[in-house]
């Protein structure tokens, strides 16, 4: 039962935010609307006229027959030229409202979804994520069509139909009106009892999506692994779960058909004998017989494309519902309803007593660092010291459960988070690139600069040579996720990135780890000067990457165990001594040697 209800308020929550996607175009939703009830009417008064029709053929010749009929025979043709007219009119609607409802359904799904979180992105697959946003927008125009060109137009009719054969004759109407309210109940109880299925087959269809995308965008791994079986099989035991869903679900709605199609055959055949009943009292005429029969072929259809519309409507809202979950479900993180612009002056950057946990692991305790105006840091520490978790911090891709960090005395939990980010130049260890041309991806940084501010921050990074060796040089794209390039050349990219944006704050992590010896030698003399007059936090494992730091900091089980310069904690013995012990040792270089290999 609780099931139920959470299906049921999801199906209505669907509802609510399609009617709000329609409702943004009223005037040609009114069109329309009135486009739809009009075709109704049209359907509904054409009949009465050829009831009229009939009767007159089955009175025999008189003198006023032709005149009479040709009467008639106008009201018809202005019937059917009506109906014409307010389809036209409904298509008209249907065409807009169902083109920039799909375009609107995309953007408000893609508006807040990419808000959600970094913890959000790394629980769930793209691939599930950009079919869910798919079905979405396809799940909008099956509902429009369902309602507009199915539900409502078959509403108005058969309610129409009933009222006028009701008043042509009560009984025919009486059984009509019992038949119909079976008949549509019948659909709504056993669409209720399918829906379920359909949400397990929705469910299943996105895994299939999501394991599709999974597998492809690791072509290379499962190559390399000798994985192409292992993959066949796990996408199997998911296609089978599918295959499955979909038997049990089309299997209930063959059963329903069944149904539907007895009652069908049953009220045709009662009232085709009342008719006959009543006409041998004298009580009906032959166009009266004429009416309920073209009443019932109307209806007939009208109630056969409900049954196959009711099923697209459920799915449908099961596919909706799977996005809807995600739009309904709230930002973990938001700006607070008073944050303001952060503002920078001098820099400085300080975390206040820092803990915090992921997944029930405690990664930082009681962390206490300040990081003075333009001072340069460097973060080493065994993996799992929470180097990264404290940038992650910075950049607000979580929020601190205890403690605070500020910037220029700023809580950075109460500025805007795009304030914040602005503030901050980040280059990842392993950066990933748009399927865009290169141009595009160094402009992103800042996305109204010139193609000259683009160059010169790619010769500052040391790409520019290699971009130009190119046969379609900054305009060439790149491959999904940067994959045309080699990790050193994505690097250096990133790198240009982060100059073309030239924030105050800059933030690298492992930024040189993807580059061979004579790239880093470049990316390195790039980065003194990218670091001029910034505040700058640099992680490191290769620890000669920072040994010209103002500061080096000491990570060890989320803790600070030491910090000060690269001679103070070598003299001072104690983890960094180890590390760099362990890496000079590793390289069979010493100190000395390495120190001057770096002036």
């Amino acid at each position: 039962m609780k099931g139920d209800r959470v299906k049921t308020a999801t199906a209505k929550a669907v509802m609510r935010v399609y009617a709000r996607i329609a409702l943004k175009h009223p005037l040609i939703l009114a069109v329309a609307v009135f486009g739809v009830v009009g075709m109704q009417v049209a359907s509904l008064v054409t009949p009465i006229y050829l009831r009229n029709f009939f009767n007159f053929l089955t009175a025999g010749p008189t003198a006023h027959s032709v005149s009479d009929l040709t009467h008639v025979l106008v009201f018809i043709s202005a019937g059917w030229l009506a109906y014409w007219v307010f389809n036209r009119m409904e298509h008209f609607g249907a065409l807009y409202l169902i083109t920039g409802g799909m375009a609107d359904a995309v953007s408000e799904a893609f508006s807040y979804l990419i808000d959600h979180s970094y913890n959000f992105f790394i629980s769930n697959f793209a691939g599930s994520l950009t079919h869910k946003v798919n079905k979405f927008a396809k799940s909008y125009q099956v509902l429009y069509e369902a309602i507009f060109i199915s539900f409502v137009p078959a509403f108005l009719f058969i309610v129409g139909a009933i009222v006028i054969l009701t008043v042509y004759n009560s009984i025919v109407g009486l059984i009509l009106t019992t038949w119909v309210v079976v008949f549509v109940s019948f659909q709504i109880w056993a669409s209720n009892k399918r829906q379920p299925l359909r949400r397990v087959r929705a469910d299943l269809d996105t895994k299939i999506t999501g394991t599709l995308a999974d597998a492809i965008s690791n072509q290379a791994t499962i190559t390399l692994f000798s994985g192409t079986n292992h993959e066949i099989e796990t996408l199997n035991t998911v296609a089978e779960d599918w295959r499955k869903a979909g038997v049990r679900s089309w299997g209930a709605d063959g059963y329903v058909w069944s149904v539907t199609d007895l009652l069908v055959v049953v009220i045709q055949i009662i009232l085709m004998y009342t008719a006959i009943i009543f006409w041998s009292r004298g009580l009906l005429t032959i166009g009266d017989f004429v009416l309920i029969q073209t009443y019932l072929l109307i209806i007939f259809g009208r109630l056969s494309s409900i049954q196959h519309d009711l099923k697209r409507a459920y799915d449908a809202l099961a596919d909706g519902g799977e996005m809807v979950d995600i739009l309904t479900a709230s930002h973990d993180i938001q700006d607070q309803p008073d944050a303001q612009v952060l503002h920078i002056s001098k820099a400085a950057v300080e975390f206040k007593n820092i803990s915090f946990s992921f997944q029930n692991t405690q990664v930082l305790k009681n962390l206490r660092l300040g990081i003075g105006p333009q001072e340069k840091i460097g973060l080493v520490g065994p993996s799992g010291a929470g180097k990264t978790t404290i940038t992650k911090l910075l950049l607000r891709l979580y929020d601190v459960k205890n403690g605070s960090i500020e910037i220029d005395g700023q809580d950075i939990s109460k500025v805007k988070q795009e304030s914040l980010r602005n503030a901050i130049s980040f280059v990842p260890q392993e950066p990933v690139l748009f399927h865009r041309s290169l141009m595009d991806n160094i402009r992103y940084g800042k996305r109204d600069a010139t193609e000259a501010e683009v160059i010169e921050a790619a010769k500052k990074a040391h790409c520019h040579e290699f971009i130009s060796s190119l046969p379609e040089g900054y305009n060439t794209f790149v491959g999904e996720r940067g994959v045309k390039l080699s990790g050193g050349e994505r690097q250096r990219v990133a790198i240009a990135r982060a100059i073309l944006k030239n924030s105050p704050i800059l933030v690298l992590d492992e930024a040189t780890s993807s580059l061979d010896s004579e790239s880093e030698a470049l990316i390195q003399d790039a980065l003194a000067t990218l670091m001029q007059g910034k505040t700058v936090i640099v992680i490191a494992h290769r620890l000669s990457t920072i040994m010209k730091m103002d500061r080096i900091v000491v990570l060890e089980g989320g803790s600070i165990v030491a910090e000060g310069t690269h001679a103070e904690l070598l003299a001072h013995g104690g983890l960094y001594h180890k590390l760099w012990s362990i890496q000079a040792g590793g390289f069979i270089v010493d100190e000395a040697e390495l120190a001057e290999g770096l002036k």
